[in-house]
């Protein structure tokens, strides 16, 4: 064992023997990031409920730690005693990402949001893409979960047959995706603000995944003609945004041809969720992005040039040209969907494939985990 285990496995014995705080609320959000994703909308609903509630957040750099809103504490992930400490005596956890460090104690609680409506195949059903330390690490975390939050029978079904988890999975609804229900001004005002954009201006944007391989011809968007393609199909003037990964964000330079206000990097925009309410237009690839960006009812298209490699890797619970998005396998492709977008049809779709896999978002799914936590730390 080496002396970084011997020392952890120390203060994991110290740290869980002090009391538990009845009202400490321990988030974290895509491994240390900053306020993001459905933690957020959780601790946004704890944050207005007068609750009395402590609540930490786990933070990787200082400019995450900047991220966070008053009334949220930063607990750098990095410093091993603060965030032992912290997770010791939390009296609930949430995350929306596999940890294995976690040693969970009598009395504490886990709630796990995971991170979007799978697509890819994931955990179980992916195996030959996981390593071994993953699969260890995923199933010593889902012993330590107590609910499971779906947003859909569908990913009820995948939790309970896929994750290794036999415990309770709550249908409360995805909390990041509250955004998409009530008025969205106040959030494309901001949007449009932080890009220094005017607000008449239209935005689609492209946000494609990751690849392993870090290959970047997959990227290959030629945003100036899908840009003038939206303004021949939709009128007024677009700004393209591209929002790449941050494992391939630091190679991408000169990938695209960003040009003042017509096609601009929003890779370092902070909240994915606030730039999809924001948007007009998502032109993505494998993303769970289009199912939530499904629920603003606006136009969302599929463009995938290496579909053949990518299934091969990971293959999907949904062929890609039965999804209620439409598919483009090449920017000639693309130009020709854009122009010819049929609102009407694809909206049926979706609501087709909404009904057909139990999609229950309905805005209110942040509130429920708050008072699922609230019911836990009175």
């Amino acid at each position: 064992m080496s002396m970084h285990d011997l020392v952890s496995n120390a203060l994991w014995s110290v740290c869980g023997l002090l009391p538990i705080d009845q009202k400490k609320v321990l988030f974290s959000s895509y491994y240390g990031r900053g306020y993001s994703d459905s933690p957020k909308a959780i601790c946004e609903a704890l944050r207005t409920s007068n609750s009395g509630l402590k609540l930490c957040w786990l933070v990787k750099s200082r400019s995450e730690a900047a991220s966070l809103p008053e009334g949220v504490t930063p607990v750098d992930q990095n410093n091993a005693l603060a965030r032992i400490l912290a997770y010791s005596t939390s009296k609930v956890w949430v995350d929306n990402c596999r940890k294995y460090v976690r040693k969970k104690r009598k009395g504490q609680f886990y709630m796990q949001t995971w991170h979007g409506f799978a697509l890819k195949r994931i955990e179980a059903d992916a195996t030959q893409a996981l390593d071994d330390d993953y699969i260890r690490g995923s199933k010593a975390d889902s012993a330590q979960t107590d609910v499971i939050v779906s947003g859909s029978r569908f990913m009820t079904g995948l939790y309970k047959k896929s994750f290794w988890y036999d415990g309770e999975v709550a249908e409360l609804g995805t909390p990041r995706n509250d955004i998409f229900f009530g008025g969205n001004a106040e959030v494309c005002a901001k949007t449009r603000r932080t890009l220094n954009l005017s607000e008449e201006r239209k935005l689609l944007l492209y946000a494609p995944t990751f690849r392993a391989d870090h290959s970047l011809d997959c990227y290959a968007l030629d945003a100036e003609r899908a840009r003038l393609a939206c303004k021949a199909r939709f009128g007024g003037e677009w700004t393209v945004l591209i929002r790449l990964h941050p494992n391939v964000a630091a190679q991408s330079a000169g990938l695209f041809p960003y040009d003042g206000d017509k096609i601009i990097d929003a890779t370092a925009y902070p909240d994915m969720q606030e730039l999809l309410a924001g948007i007009d237009l998502l032109i993505t690839d494998y993303s769970s992005s289009m199912f939530d960006y499904a629920l603003s009812g606006r136009p969302c298209i599929q463009f995938a040039l290496d579909v053949e490699s990518y299934a091969s890797e990971r293959n999907f619970y949904f062929p890609l040209d039965e999804l209620p998005f439409p598919l483009a396998q090449s920017n000639d492709e693309l130009e020709r969907l854009i122009r010819s977008y049929d609102q009407t049809q694809w909206s049926d779709r979706w609501q087709n494939f909404r009904q057909d896999n139990g999609i229950i978002e309905d805005g209110n799914a942040a509130q429920r985990c708050a008072d699922w936590i609230l019911e836990r730390t009175r």
